[in-house]
């Protein structure tokens, strides 16, 4: 489970993540429109594109505004020209960062990437230089006052799941990336929602900071997902127990 990924998972559990569902929509629009235009409109047809409708709906996005944006990517409401890249670096403490990007400039976002890496005590490092420590893998995550457990796990693991884990509130099931759309459908199925379902890369090995550098860290992490070029961001964070932000 990748630590960030629970950090936030635990902020919007808590209600804390509000005030970014409209930049996350914006993200999504974008996702759901290079699936569609790579794949097709058909979700039944095109596994990535059924993937981050799934995702999609985890965070409560409106069905209307999914279906805009399949037909935006299909070129039924325009062309879509963003291309897909992935940085790689360190933040503060030496923690290694994947950030993917979907962009129409991308000397723009190369230099904005940069730019939020220096000013936020991190660097970016040559293409490879981090991604080994990561593997792809489905991650779908409950609150864990919402849902029964027991009967969670047992579903799941009925489902393929390759792993169920609590922490920190935070239900988190583990797939194979081919079983991640027949898992999470499984599951919906049987009446339990996520907060959160995606193809996420999950670090091997985590690296435990102390809280101020934690600090740091979360700050470089907030910042790259403030930029409207970046998708998602992944680190090989363990945050500290009991850790709480500014």
């Amino acid at each position: 489970m990748s630590g960030h990924s629970k950090w936030a998972t635990i902020k919007h559990a808590k209600g804390a993540a509000d005030a970014k569902r409209g930049q996350m929509f914006t993200k999504l629009i974008k996702e759901i429109s290079i699936a569609a235009r790579d794949g097709g409109s058909d979700p039944d047809s095109n596994p990535r594109l059924r993937a981050v409708v799934l995702k999609a709906r985890a965070a409560n996005m409106p069905k209307d505004n999914i279906e805009r944006a399949i037909k935006k990517g299909s070129g039924e409401l325009g062309a879509v020209s963003y291309e897909e890249l992935t940085y790689e670096g360190y933040g503060p403490g030496g923690v290694a960062i994947l950030v993917n990007v979907l962009t129409d400039n991308k000397n723009r976002t190369a230099a904005s990437v940069r730019n939020i890496f220096g000013k936020n005590g991190g660097n970016l490092g040559s293409t490879g230089s981090v991604s080994y420590m990561f593997s792809r893998k489905g991650v779908i995550e409950y609150d864990a006052s919402a849902v029964d457990e027991d009967a969670l796990m047992e579903a799941a693991l009925e489902a393929g799941a390759d792993d169920v884990e609590t922490e920190d509130g935070v239900i988190t099931v583990t797939t194979d990336p081919a079983n991640f759309v027949t898992a999470v459908e499984a599951l919906q199925g049987k009446g339990f929602e996520s907060v959160s379902a995606d193809i996420e890369m999950v670090p091997d090995t985590y690296s435990a900071l102390d809280e101020e550098t934690t600090r740091k860290v979360l700050r470089l992490i907030d910042k790259l997902e403030e930029d409207d070029d970046v998708q998602n961001v992944y680190s090989n964070i363990d945050i500290p127990e009991g850790f709480e932000a500014d």
